[in-house]
């Protein structure tokens, strides 16, 4: 399992881009560190995570979120929503503090399947998590 988790990672990494691109590095509201827990990292937005949340939809034309949440990406404090549509999905970052998009990926249905594996390690990762400690994971994947 660990083996093919490894393979599969390395297999998607030409696939994966940087969210920013250095696009919005020097454009973001608000800071954070990369190490700080998600618990404090929503403390910290002035924007809440459903009023993100919208703002992903309408930017993408509407979708559904498949996943999302808050984060922390160049140094930035942001939301970074899936919004699927017919022909894959858009991943949408939207500033945690004044609500603005950032930028947006659009993700095709092959980039996206590759993410599925990923997705379900962190899914299976945050419900061991909370089984193990008996406290809610902070874990994206595992709230859904």
């Amino acid at each position: 399992m660990k083996r093919t988790l490894i393979a599969i990672m390395l297999a998607a990494a030409p696939f994966t881009v940087s969210a920013a691109n250095g696009t919005f590095k020097d454009a973001c509201s608000m800071k954070a560190s990369k190490t700080t827990k998600k618990a404090e990292l929503e403390k910290m937005a002035t924007v809440k995570h459903d009023a993100a949340k919208k703002t992903a939809q309408d930017y993408a034309g509407g979708g559904a979120v498949s996943k999302g949440g808050i984060e922390t990406e160049d140094g930035c404090l942001i939301y970074s929503f899936h919004v699927k549509d017919s022909s894959g999905q858009t991943e949408v970052f939207v500033d945690a503090g004044n609500g603005k998009v950032l930028g947006s990926e659009k993700e095709g249905k092959f980039r996206t399947a590759m993410e599925k594996p990923v997705d379900k390690t962190k899914e299976l990762a945050g419900a061991a998590k909370e089984a193990t400690t008996g406290t809610p994971s902070t874990n994206q994947a595992a709230k859904k």
